[in-house]
This record gives structure tokens, sequence and C-alpha cells, in this order.
């Protein structure tokens, strides 16, 4: 089990930037980037790719739904506890649950779109994974100036 915090970021383009932590029994916070979330991905790809894809596929809808927010702490718009049923036996490998990848996908395409409404890197990563090679997607996910 995990716990999240969030913190106020400051980031200049906007008042409502937001750090997402996370914190697991008997372990230091920790601050989740896009290369641990794609990188899991593939673990768990590895495992079992078509439930994988099917994952991909409820993450791009949720992103095609996120809107930026405008108070402080952000509240997910689309999780539910039931969307993880579906997908609960890739929870037998890699570091993550698929609840965690949902969750904090979920709050990182929030801040996302609240810092850079027309950003779109998140998306993109997972648009791309499972289509182009994985060192293409995962240098996306680690380099800063893309962003």
């Amino acid at each position: 089990m995990f716990r999240l915090e969030f913190t106020l970021g400051k980031k200049p383009e906007s008042p409502y930037d937001f750090i997402v932590k996370y914190k697991e029994p008997d372990k230091r916070e920790r601050t989740p980037a896009h290369v641990h979330l794609i990188v899991e991905m593939y673990v768990k790809h590895a495992y079992n790719p078509s439930l994988t894809l099917k994952l991909k596929d409820h993450i791009l809808t949720m992103l095609s739904q996120i809107q930026p927010v405008n108070s402080f702490p952000p509240n997910l718009q689309f999780f539910k506890p039931q969307h993880i049923e579906l997908f609960k036996d890739s929870d037998k490998v890699g570091e993550f649950t698929v609840e965690f990848l949902l969750v904090v996908t979920e709050l990182m395409a929030i801040q996302e779109k609240t810092n850079y409404p027309q950003g779109s890197l998140t998306e993109s990563l997972y648009r791309n994974f499972g289509v182009k090679d994985r060192f293409s997607v995962i240098q996306k996910a680690v380099l800063k100036r893309l962003r």
C-alpha cells in the first residue's frame, strides 16, 4: 500500500502547480516521473502483452478526459476503484500495482494539463507505447527538454 502526498509546485505556468509524492511503508518518500510509469508498463507488457495493451487503451481514454484544475489539492477526475479489476492480473509483476499506475498517471496528466493546457507528453508516451521501439519511448520520458 502506498500513501500519496501533494505539495505546491513552483512552476510559473500555473498557481495550481503541484508535485505528487508517494511513500510506501518502511521506504523513503519518492516523486514518480513519467519514465517510472512507462518502464513499469513494459514490465507488465512482458508478462501479459494483451492485457497491458488494454490497460494502455484505458489510460488513453482517461487522458482524453482530463481537464486543468484551479484548486489545490487536485481531485481525481476519472479513476474509479472498479477500473482496477480488469487489470488486476498485472499486479503479479512489477513494482507498482495497477491502482498506483492509474492514479499516479492521472495525477501527472492533471498536473500537465494545469501547467501546459496544450501539453501532450503523457498522452504521447502512452500512444507510442507498444507501437514505437522501447528506446525511443523511454528516451522521450527521460528528456526534460522535450516537455
